[in-house]
């Protein structure tokens, strides 16, 4: 009984202190934000050029996964590493021809600096959805921050959790009129002359001339990629069927020009391999897209996370005394919020966070320009009124319709599993009867939240994602901008392109022709 007692009076102690910590008075709120106020007035413009630059984009990382992120990681009052950044602005993420993107439209704005058709890759807006003879047109293709960090000596190169074929990194390299043209096999009849994605990248500059590659999509480099019960392929990604091997095409590349590099496939390899004699790295740890980080076997010989890839990602780049950039996509959370799975999204929001992490103890702050954005929301909201200090997975409520609890996640679209109705009949009629959540596992990471529209899946949302910078010239981050201005505040910070003699503008004034 005196075990008992003491383990209640922990208890009670525990729940005392919590609500205390969450029930502050007017002093200890006036006390935060005087120290923000006081940050805020010592906060100074870095106006030197940014020798390196990463840019990081959290794949449908819409401001409600940015919140709810930051709950889940340490409660309402945290602050995630990139939110502690003195600049923030705001990002419209519309597509030249939709109010609601997709990711290789608006991964385009942000690399290419053009707005640009819904599923079109490097191409201008000239250029409609696979139309292959247009995208062959050169005075259509856009230049990426990596082609004009490669012209500045500048060593380049990126990160995801995706295919490296797919849309978010195809920017970087590729010029195509359909994201989809990952591979041979998807090139349909009619636009044979068109080199699909993958090819682009280990033939063509500046793909062939990028010092970091590093994620999924072995299916779609080889012909009859290695399959094992771990990592088998998959019917709905490209796989390669003309016989060739991209990856063995890369390291004859490679050889054929003395360069040093290093090719690896899973954690080991990625541990092992020789950084001091590596200037271009490639890893492809995977069939498909990478797994989600609560997924993916962490072994020797199992799939590295973010963080993992951007560690050995800056110790290849820094070799470079000129600087470097880097673009590093977490998308891993898009893919959750399409399946409806929030609590997936969010994990993956909080690793690429944790990357995110990583980079600042890793850079200095006087020569990296470090800039933290989305490419587009999804329709994730967050529902009124839970108890401070709740999980952000669990439920609340209950609702005044129908008298059951709802989640504190839900999403605007959602899949076939976010249908979570049914007909209940009796004597006095039909009805519409909800699930009650507070029955089910919410805190799963296999859980499906609740959506007000069924579809085949959840589809992106057209809301604004917000901008955070740290580093040179971060301050031109400062209010509602076009989501290509990333572009355009990157370049002239690290002074590339037609931004290299400090010219604040890159545009041809009698043509109106990006340069």
């Amino acid at each position: 009984m005196r075990k008992s007692g003491v383990v209640v009076l922990f208890v009670f102690c525990f729940i005392v202190t919590v609500q205390c910590s969450l029930r502050k008075d007017a002093d200890y709120w006036t006390k935060l934000a005087t120290k923000e106020l006081d940050e805020a007035l010592r906060v100074k413009w870095n106006v030197g050029r940014a020798k390196n630059v990463i840019l990081f984009i959290g794949d449908g990382m819409g401001p409600n996964t940015v919140t709810a992120t930051r709950i889940y990681k340490g409660g309402e009052s945290h602050k995630l590493s990139y939110e502690m950044f003195p600049h923030v602005g705001l990002l419209k993420t519309y597509s030249a021809d939709k109010m609601v993107p997709d990711s290789s439209s608006t991964a385009t704005a942000l690399l290419c600096g053009v707005k640009v058709n819904q599923y079109t890759v490097g191409v201008d807006s000239t250029v409609k959805h696979k139309d292959c003879d247009a995208s062959l047109n050169p005075n259509a293709h856009l230049d990426s921050l990596a082609a004009w960090a490669l012209r500045a000596g500048k060593s380049t190169g990126f990160v995801t959790t995706m295919r490296v074929t797919h849309a978010t990194p195809g920017p970087m390299y590729a010029h195509s009129a359909a994201r989809i043209w990952e591979c041979d096999r998807d090139l349909p009849t009619g636009a044979e002359r068109c080199k699909d994605i993958a090819r682009q990248l280990v033939e063509d500059w500046p793909g062939r001339d990028l010092n970091v590659i590093m994620g999924g999509g072995r299916q779609g480099l080889m012909t009859n990629a290695t399959v094992t019960p771990s990592d088998p392929t998959s019917p709905w990604s490209c796989s390669r069927q003309d016989g060739r091997n991209l990856i063995e095409e890369y390291k004859k590349d490679k050889k054929s020009r003395r360069l040093k590099y290093s090719v690896v496939s899973n954690n080991r390899e990625l541990r092992e391999f020789n950084v001091n004699d590596t200037d271009y790295l490639l890893g492809i740890f995977s069939n498909e897209h990478l797994k989600y980080e609560s997924e993916r076997n962490k072994g020797p010989d199992g799939m590295p996370s973010i963080s993992d890839m951007v560690e050995a990602a800056l110790h290849v780049l820094k070799r470079n005394s000129n600087g470097f950039f880097l673009m590093v996509e977490g998308g891993n959370i898009d893919m959750a919020h399409h399946r409806g799975r929030a609590k997936v999204a969010i994990n993956e929001s909080s690793a690429m966070d944790d990357a995110v992490k990583l980079a600042l103890g890793m850079t200095d702050e006087e020569d990296t320009l470090i800039v933290v954005t989305s490419d587009h929301a999804h329709s994730l909201q967050i529902n009124g009124y839970p108890e401070r200090g709740m999980n952000i997975f669990g439920t609340t409520g209950p609702s005044r319709a129908d008298g059951l609890n709802y989640t504190i996640l839900s999403y605007g679209t959602g899949g076939p599993g976010s249908f979570q109705y049914s007909v209940e009949t009796n004597q006095n009629g039909s009805r519409v009867v909800r699930q009650d959540p507070s029955t089910v596992d919410t805190d799963s990471f296999k859980y499906e939240q609740i959506a007000a529209i069924p579809l085949e899946e959840n589809i992106h949302g057209g809301s604004d994602v917000t901008v955070y910078a740290r580093g040179p010239f971060a301050h031109l981050f400062h209010n509602v901008h076009e989501q290509n201005y990333v572009f355009h505040v990157i370049s002239y910070a690290a002074k590339m392109g037609p931004y290299s003699a400090g010219r604040s503008h890159a545009v041809d004034n009698n043509t109106n022709v990006c340069l």
